[in-house]
């Protein structure tokens, strides 16, 4: 009962087709590379499990495999790193022109009106005759 639908993964076959096209005295190497490097990734996540629960049995703390100098990526940052500064700033510190005006102390309503802010979009008042 055969539906002619190969078995294989897309990630195999083409392994195979690579494989086919290298000569056959590479393909023995390259073939035993490949299972060592899966067979040392297996060893060596055992032994880092291994570890782990023997520190844990132990109450220690698990040590993590970090080079000698080597901090995080903020350490790093050099003159693109934020300044530090004694008050944190907030975002309306930054709005530069954008920045609501200060209220004119001669108006007599200090919140003032949406039409009050119009400016040239305000309607033009007519001049002269006022209808009557």
């Amino acid at each position: 009962m055969s539906t002619g639908v190969p078995l294989a993964s897309g990630k195999s076959e083409i392994f195979e087709v690579v494989l086919q096209f290298m000569p056959d005295w590479v393909q023995i190497p390259v073939l035993v590379l490949i299972v060592l490097l899966v067979v040392g990734s297996w060893v060596f996540k055992l032994k880092r499990k291994i570890d782990q629960r023997r520190a844990r049995r132990q109450g220690q703390t698990v040590q993590v495999a970090v080079q000698q100098g080597q901090g995080s990526g903020a350490d790093h940052l050099g003159p693109y790193a934020p300044q530090q500064q004694a008050q944190q700033p907030s975002g309306a510190d930054f709005l530069g022109p954008y920045a609501p005006r200060q209220a004119q102390a001669a108006q007599p309503n200090p919140q003032g009106s949406g039409a009050d802010y119009l400016g040239a979009y305000a309607p033009q008042q007519p001049q002269g005759n006022s209808p009557a």
